[in-house]
């Protein structure tokens, strides 16, 4: 079983993922990447997302690090840092969220997560060519991102002060983040910053005696008994899982890290697998009421991909056969759902019984990120398991 799974991430991601994005998103005119495309990988709309530009520029830069050193994967990772150094950047150091084709800034956000993820771009090129600027940028932008992150106030609230509150987001990106600062440039400055991430979605977000994992809190984890506080995020609350499992790893399998992140998959698997039509729901209410937003049960496609790395990362720390069988049912279920074999990739979002909403294969946030990261994960994983 596991040499068939673990071709099917390997292939899948050389031979359909990879190249269904370098196929059809590389702008060799204006430079960086069209990532909103229809199912057949054609343009339907120019404007460029920033934070997926960073994320693109890691994984090419990633793939050139850990899986085979491809020219071209390590020049189409300079073609897309290089469209972030020109036209990302704003006059106070932060960043934009979207841009337009040519680079002309149209949206900035509140929030840092474009900075993250510059960050990881800029050091995964750092260690694929050892130039120094690109350890100073990636250094730059997490510095950015730790201190807004770290700093109650510093980013403008969204709300009035009367029901302060803050979301897992903030410290599960920070955590794998600086995994990667730590890795890429063989720094380990960046583990206390992962310390501290831990220790405030252990000690604020995981709720043991409800058995899940919230998504909004107050400032010191109270529970918020509104819409808001409520609406609990399966798909996040497994990637943060798999992000605490991975340093587990890198630890020597520590056990309090294994117990923390099998305990948020344990009980964010029971709340957010649809125990009907299969997949990981989006929404759910911590309280089994209704939830507010509409799409709260439709499948989208990163949930399922990080409930795949989870399951696995799960299997290979503890042995359970549980986590086995969770990561065939998730692996089965995105397969057969998702996965476009006609045109290639994945289709980023379905309706609750599986049948495709809209057909496109990248906009705003779904780019080429989430997917070939599961595979990449998925296969070192497999790997891992294989040769013990």
């Amino acid at each position: 079983m596991i040499k068939n799974y673990l071709n099917t991430y390997k292939d899948g991601l050389l031979n359909d993922i990879m190249p269904f994005w370098i196929r059809h998103a590389v702008d060799r005119e204006c430079g960086g990447f069209l990532f909103c495309l229809n199912r057949d990988g054609a343009v339907i709309d120019t404007d460029k997302g920033v934070w997926l530009t960073g994320r693109f520029t890691w994984m090419l830069a990633t793939m050139y690090n850990e899986v085979e050193r491809r020219p071209e994967w390590l020049d189409l990772a300079k073609h897309g840092a290089e469209f972030l150094i020109k036209h990302c950047f704003d006059t106070d150091g932060r960043m934009f969220f979207l841009v337009t084709r040519e680079g002309k800034p149209i949206r900035k956000r509140r929030y840092v997560f474009s900075e993250s993820f510059a960050a990881i771009a800029f050091a995964a090129l750092y260690k694929a060519t050892g130039e120094a600027r690109y350890a100073q940028l990636a250094r730059s932008c997490f510095d950015i991102y730790s201190r807004y992150t770290n700093t109650p106030g510093l980013i403008a609230p969204k709300f009035t002060s009367e029901r302060p509150a803050k979301s897992i987001g903030g410290p599960m990106i920070g955590i794998v983040t600086a995994q990667e600062m730590r890795k890429n440039l063989r720094d380990e400055s960046y583990t206390p910053f992962i310390d501290r991430w831990i220790h405030e979605i252990r000690q604020d977000y995981v709720k043991h005696d409800l058995r899940m994992v919230m998504e909004t809190v107050g400032p010191h984890g109270e529970f918020i008994d509104h819409f808001d506080g409520r609406m609990l995020n399966p798909g996040h609350a497994l990637e943060g899982a798999w992000f605490i499992m991975e340093e587990a790893r890198i630890r020597g399998n520590d056990k309090k890290l294994t117990s923390l992140g099998t305990a948020m998959l344990d009980y964010m698997w029971e709340i957010g697998w649809d125990k009907e039509y299969g997949g990981i729901t989006y929404f759910k209410d911590a309280k089994g009421l209704p939830v507010q937003e509409y799409w709260h049960d439709m499948k989208f496609w990163w949930p399922q991909n990080e409930a795949v790395i989870a399951t696995l990362s799960a299997w290979h720390l503890t042995g359970d056969q549980k986590y086995a069988d969770w990561h065939k049912m998730i692996h089965d279920y995105a397969f057969k759902n998702f996965s476009d074999p006609e045109h290639g990739e994945w289709f980023g979002y379905l309706h609750r019984d599986g049948r495709v909403s809209v057909p496109l294969k990248g906009n705003h946030y779904k780019g080429a990120f989430h997917v070939p990261r599961m595979y990449l994960k998925a296969w070192q994983i497999l790997q891992s398991i294989s040769v013990k």
